[in-house]
């Protein structure tokens, strides 16, 4: 298949800028999976389509407030990072503006700590070293802000709306949006219904800021990703898909975590690794049964893993109907459930 087969055209004012006031009040398209088949309703109501042998999977990453501004220490001119991922002894970072640094080029943010550019590599990325006193996360706090997506142009006002409810584990350059859409009261409701509610951790890395820049799907190769799944977790999926209960994943890291986790094991098994799987159309989906997710850019591997879970025409057919209907588009955009 063709990148080009999974474009859509989206009037630019759909596109989310802001978070809405209560996140629960989203709207959300309800798709079969299998017909195509589509109904309107609101986020808050998500807990009518669940039932109690469900299990709800989701993803407790929490964001680093990661874009940081530094100052080259030689010429003070002006370089953004982005913290991608930790790599130890430096981190992998998006450096904007590229030609401006090489190797050796030290920054300096605000006087608080220092970074080093070990090594230039391919599309913008460099390795550096931060030289700091106390602890990085506190100083990060202080300086950077929420990797915001480039489609988004208006200040976020309130950092935890970046955020999902239940993000405990650092280390995202992104949030699982999917996930903007609960409260503790909707999650309060969901346990009391029944319904299991599993975490597994997956941090959001380069591919989330990513066009695809070949044609051909096959030719496009993903940057690998971490993730965790614990034994216990892993332990009550499996017993979930023995007694056959649907499992429902939250987002498409979710989703990505369990089907790279299940196709390697064969089952669902204890994990901390990475993962470079790349899901599209002709893919098995082993894992899920059911998919709570936003709406996505256009040729994005996003739009592509969702198409493989049911039918690239249902999906692109589902969109046309979401944008005739002025639904918000992308990361603080509307919802759908696909079962």
């Amino acid at each position: 298949m063709k990148v080009s087969d999974f474009d859509y055209k989206l009037p630019e004012e759909l596109i989310a800028q802001n978070p809405i006031d209560k996140r629960e009040y989203s709207k959300l398209l309800v798709m079969d999976r299998f017909t195509g088949k589509v109904k309107h309703d609101i986020f808050y109501n998500i807990i009518d389509y669940l039932s109690k042998e469900d299990v709800l999977v989701i993803n407790n990453t929490k964001v680093v407030p990661s874009r940081i501004i530094g100052e080259k220490v030689d010429t003070k001119a002006k370089i953004e990072v982005l913290l991608l991922k930790n790599k130890g002894e430096f981190y992998e970072c998006l450096v904007r503006p590229f030609r401006r640094v090489k190797q050796g080029t030290v920054l300096d943010f605000e006087g608080l700590f220092t970074g080093e550019v070990l090594e230039k590599k391919e599309e913008g990325i460099c390795h550096i070293k931060f030289t700091y006193e106390g602890i990085f996360y506190d100083l990060l706090n202080k300086v950077g802000t929420m990797p915001l997506p480039p489609y988004i142009h208006e200040k976020l006002k309130d950092n935890s709306r970046y955020q999902t409810i239940y993000a405990k584990n650092l280390g995202s350059a992104a949030a699982p949006t999917a996930g903007f859409h609960f409260t503790e009261e909707l999650l309060s409701k969901i346990k009391a219904k029944g319904i299991e509610i599993l975490e597994v951790s997956l941090n959001i890395g380069l591919d989330t800021f990513r066009d695809v820049k070949v044609e051909e799907l096959e030719d496009h190769k993903m940057h690998s990703e971490a993730y965790t799944i614990t034994k216990d977790v892993a332990s009550k999926l499996n017993e979930a898909k023995r007694l056959g209960k649907r499992i429902i994943a939250v987002g498409t890291t979710t989703t990505r975590t369990l089907e790279a986790n299940i196709t390697k094991y064969g089952k669902f098994k204890e994990a901390t690794e990475d993962t470079n799987i790349f899901i599209y159309p002709g893919y098995e989906y082993k894992a899920i049964d059911s998919m709570i997710t936003n709406f996505h850019l256009p040729k994005s591997t996003l739009i592509m893993m969702v198409s493989a879970f049911s039918k690239r025409e249902y999906i692109l057919a589902a969109y046309e109907e979401a944008i005739k209907n002025k639904y918000r588009f992308f990361s603080f955009g509307d919802a759908m459930f696909i079962k």
